[in-house]
């Protein structure tokens, strides 16, 4: 990241390599002989430490590329492993948060990302004999970090930027509750066997990030952008986005697949606008009163700070050179349909 200036982003969303889970050993292995002379040495928590060493190094880099008042959003996992004859946990979340902390982040709650199974036998250990068994890890966890105080929104262009980056009521009731249970989709990715290398979170999850914690117009970075997941989603979202990761077979499927996306992103919008529409059917249903209305779309909402919300449709994708997006939009019109709009933003990719 040393090319990208000091606190230049807006918002980090990001889900790195997890430590301790198997399929990342070789990663970090290749980056320091060490956790692989751990591994065989069956010292778990040398290679957990000598991993989250490595992750030290991006998460210094996200510090220094934030502004003051910034959001740091990480999705990370623990990890449950057998080391020799000890079965225990690695617990990555606290790890990645004291780092942030003692680089002086502020942690606000964060969300539990609730992956559940149904599988029968999802007992882990000694099954019904104590005292050996161990629960399930079904969820994975959405750290939120703030570098230092909030962020003001003073001028009146920034203000208006805000409100017109709002969101809807009901979606606040569901977005900021600290459990979400999101399930997994399959990756757009048309190289399968680059979806089989990655483990990408689904779209909706930087989606939401990305609206709750950035306005339009801000620069929203991933840097381990894989799959490209950050990046689709702020395409989506109206934010410009730079998204780094060292695997440059990524990068070009990303690139690639990019520019056939409209259609997919823009169903993202329509899900919104449809979505608010069940909303206010519900309520005339119920007898409940909307007393707002929103000014660029003509619907109800519920709170004046949701009468300038806008949401826009994706109207181009053109690629610049072989690692960037410029992105133009159209402004939904009130039955969903697009009417032109000029706003537009850059998303760049870079090894």
């Amino acid at each position: 990241m040393p090319t990208i200036p000091d606190e230049s982003v807006s918002l980090v969303v990001t889900s790195p390599p997890y430590p301790m889970i198997q399929m990342w050993d070789a990663l970090f292995a290749g980056r320091n002989p060490l956790v692989r002379e751990s591994l065989e040495n069956q010292n778990g928590p040398e290679a957990f430490r000598l991993m989250h060493e490595d992750l030290d190094s991006a998460w210094a880099e996200v510090a220094r590329v934030l502004k003051p008042g910034g959001w740091a959003c990480i999705n990370i996992g623990d990890a449950t492993r057998k080391i020799g004859d000890r079965f225990q946990l690695f617990s990555n979340h606290s790890r990645i948060i004291a780092k942030f902390m003692a680089q002086g982040f502020d942690m606000v709650p964060l969300v539990l990302w609730r992956k559940q199974t149904n599988a029968p036998n999802k007992f882990m250990g000694s099954g019904m004999l104590p005292a050996g068994a161990y629960v399930t890890l079904e969820h994975e966890y959405i750290l939120i970090m703030r570098k230092g105080a909030k962020r003001g929104f003073d001028s009146a262009d920034d203000k208006r930027t805000r409100h017109e980056s709002a969101f809807f009521w009901e979606e606040r009731n569901t977005w900021f509750s600290d459990v979400w249970e999101v399930k997994g989709t399959r990756q757009s990715l048309s190289d399968p066997e680059l979806r089989d290398r990655s483990a990408a979170f689904p779209f909706e999850v930087p989606y939401r990030l990305i609206c709750m914690y950035s306005v339009r117009g801000d620069t929203v970075l991933d840097p381990f952008v894989g799959t490209g997941t950050t990046t689709f989603a702020a395409m989506a979202a109206g934010r410009n986005s730079i998204g780094i990761d060292i695997d440059p077979t990524f990068i070009r499927a990303v690139a690639r697949d990019g520019l056939k996306l409209k259609d997919q992103l823009n169903q993202y919008t329509f899900n919104r606008i449809r979505n608010h529409g069940d909303f206010v059917a519900k309520c005339r249903q119920d007898g409940k009163e909307l007393r707002y209305t929103n000014l660029p779309h003509g619907v109800p909402v519920m709170t004046s700070q949701e009468v300038d919300l806008q949401l826009h449709f994706v109207d181009d994708i053109v690629a610049v050179g072989h690692d960037r997006f410029d992105v133009s939009y159209r402004l939904t019109g009130p039955e969903g349909g697009a009417e032109k709009g000029d706003s537009g933003a850059q998303l760049t990719l870079a090894i």
